[in-house]
């Protein structure tokens, strides 16, 4: 497992979680990710990459919401959880994220090269 594999699963099990509002996907716009998270995601055609940046959606965000919602990068995992990315719905756990995680979120997305899914 690599450095940056392991920083990831320490963030995820720090990041809190909610139920989103059902049927809503209004964080599910074109996000980025590191490679270590793409590699935990399928494929997808370009023709399907493509039609989602038109859309300004997820290449990964299907019919009844996110398609990969359990291997969801860390940016869409802080959606809701932090002022900073704040759900338009209203929604959050019942405890917001420690800043100090957020922090080192933040300073992993700084560090590792993302790309846009």
């Amino acid at each position: 497992m690599t450095r940056n594999s392991q920083k990831i699963r320490f963030l995820r099990r720090h990041i809190p979680d909610f139920e989103c509002e059902p049927g809503c996907h209004d964080c599910c716009g074109p996000v980025t990710a590191s490679s270590e998270e793409m590699a935990r995601l399928p494929m997808v055609s370009e023709e399907k990459r493509s039609t989602a940046f038109d859309a300004l959606n997820c290449t990964y965000l299907g019919e009844t919401g996110c398609t990969t919602y359990a291997e969801r990068p860390l940016i869409c995992r802080l959606f809701g959880t932090t002022p900073r990315l704040a759900c338009p719905n209203g929604k959050r756990p019942d405890e917001m994220i420690d800043a100090r995680i957020e922090q080192q979120v933040h300073g992993y997305f700084t560090e590792a090269r993302h790309v846009l899914l």
